[in-house]
């Protein structure tokens, strides 16, 4: 057994819609779906937080962001995991109960980190950025790579522990402990995210 610290909960954060982004990672039907290629136990109990988050980021105008994971036909990542999110295909679709609209940004990725050879970083450069609330899956893998790029970047996190999924309890806690201890993240819940639309 291994015994979890005590990570450090903010029960309200409140949060300036003009410079705060939610990012979505990677709510795809692979990942989501028990029929997917690669399926995150508990994935689909994020839905409903993460579905709560993006309605209170588009009604206070906060900037809505998902990231995709797209691969080609052979790609190396493949030998790792063997094959999904292949460009073009169902899996690779993100989940209906969080289709993106017109106004929100859509990331493709090719690895682990939404920062990594894609134009995420401009984006919130030019949209004045500073808080990144990160939800999704898998949490020690894309949503754990994206936050750390992201604070070396000088974002700040904002982790809501019930928008996040892992494949298993370790890895859930493992993120939550390296968003708080090495990225001084803040952790909170979907519903302790409020925006300040004063």
């Amino acid at each position: 057994m291994v015994e979890v610290p005590k990570i450090p909960e903010e029960k309200e954060i409140e949060l300036n819609p003009h410079d705060t982004a939610l990012i979505i990672v990677d709510m795809q039907n692979d990942f989501v779906r028990k029929d997917g290629k690669l399926p995150v136990p508990t994935a689909e109990n994020t839905i409903k937080p993460i579905k709560d988050l993006i309605k209170k980021a588009r009604d206070s105008s906060a900037l809505v962001i998902y990231t995709q994971d797209w691969h080609m036909k052979d790609d190396p990542e493949f030998k790792i995991w063997g094959e999904h999110a292949l460009a073009g295909t169902w899996g690779a679709e993100i989940i209906d109960e969080l289709k993106p609209e017109k106004d929100d940004f859509i990331i493709k990725k090719y690895r682990y980190d939404a920062f990594f050879e894609t134009p995420l970083d401009y984006i919130l450069r030019v949209k004045g950025i500073k808080n990144l609330i990160i939800t999704g899956t898998v949490a020690n893998i894309c949503v754990l790579h994206t936050a750390g790029s992201a604070a070396l970047r000088w974002y700040n996190v904002i982790m809501p522990k019930d928008g996040i999924s892992a494949i298993t309890d370790f890895d859930y806690y493992a993120t939550l402990r390296q968003v708080d201890f090495l990225y001084k993240g803040k952790i909170t819940t979907s519903a302790g995210i409020k925006f300040n639309t004063k």
